[in-house]
């Protein structure tokens, strides 16, 4: 069987030819709104991973009698003020995105409502902050706070492609890319990413970084719990090597390889930075390296259950030469 994708249909030709039926303003917030999602957890880590975790010590106020960081705070304050602070651009964005999107909600209620659900989690994980704070940085709400983080992040990939769907691609749709035999590997790829996130915080709850010196943590086994944590990566390579194989034989859409190849080249970057800082003792600069791995990792989990399930895929149609059910 011959490995090139079979060309486009005629009838196809204006849909392939069309640019996204949203515009340029749309398209851009909605990438802003992943990366920003994606940047606030990298400056969450760093107030982890530098001990600032309580350099404001009280919430929504940074001490008992000033809004913002006092000169007392030193340079813990400033950290953990300036992550504050980032949660307004967070929201400025949000904002953003809803309005652009609003004269539009009669016909695209996708992006309405995935614009309001990245917005919502904005408050949600202030509040989330806010318990951390009073809490004294308790490792299972600080692991609550980063989970919400990854499902943000999930919601705005899906936000990023279906902004970008044709006009052609709205109103006609596709039958999933993936295949019958493909599904259940796609399903798995998606749970176990969301299983190694989950064991990932655990591990990190059970770390030497705290967010404080003096700030609790869980009290599990940090070496059980970390060779715990890599039988779902372990699973995770094994169904992405699958999966790769199967739609590379079956000559699947363009698109659906796309994605699974930028989530192979994730996977397997994550799992090499996890290696080498657990054997390295956890230094800081890898740790945050593979916090904003775990991100990555999420959205290119949540890249690819969408590419290969949803009936609206963005992306040049490349038909698989093989008939799908």
């Amino acid at each position: 069987m011959s490995n090139t994708p079979a060309p486009a249909p005629a009838a196809r030709k204006a849909e392939l030819s069309a640019g996204p039926a949203t515009g340029k303003l749309v398209r851009t917030l909605a990438v802003a709104t992943l990366v920003a999602n994606i940047a606030i957890v990298v400056t969450g880590g760093a107030v982890r991973l530098t001990a600032s975790g309580l350099g404001c010590p009280e919430w929504p106020l940074c001490t008992a009698d000033s809004l913002v960081t006092t000169p007392e705070m030193g340079v813990h304050g400033i950290i953990e003020f300036g992550n504050r602070l980032l949660t307004f651009v967070l929201a400025a964005i949000a904002f953003g995105m809803l309005a652009s999107v609003w004269k539009a909600r009669s016909t695209r209620p996708d992006l309405l409502w995935l614009s309001a659900a990245a917005l919502a989690g904005i408050p949600a994980q202030a509040f989330i902050g806010g318990i951390t704070v009073w809490t004294d940085l308790n490792p299972w709400v600080v692991g609550l706070h980063f989970i919400v983080s990854m499902v943000i992040i999930s919601v705005a990939v899906v936000l990023v492609n279906r902004a970008w769907l044709t006009s052609g691609q709205l109103a006609e749709g596709n039958a999933p890319l993936a295949d019958r035999p493909l599904r259940p590997l796609v399903w798995a790829i998606g749970v176990l990413t969301a299983i190694t996130v989950v064991l990932g915080v655990m591990v990190t709850g059970s770390g030497p970084h705290a967010g404080d010196h003096g700030a609790a943590r869980n009290g599990l086994d940090p070496d059980f719990i970390t060779r715990l944590h890599v039988v779902p990566v372990y699973l995770l390579v094994f169904a992405t090597a699958v999966a790769l194989y199967l739609v590379y034989r079956r000559t699947a859409d363009v698109r659906l390889r796309r994605s699974l190849v930028v989530f192979a080249v994730v996977v397997l970057a994550q799992a090499v930075i996890g290696y080498v800082q657990h054997f390295l003792h956890l230094p800081i600069v890898l740790v945050a390296l593979h916090m904003l791995g775990a991100s990555l990792l999420t959205g290119a989990a949540a890249y690819v259950v969408y590419t290969a399930l949803s009936h609206k895929v963005p992306g040049a149609v490349y038909a698989s030469s093989e008939a799908r059910d």
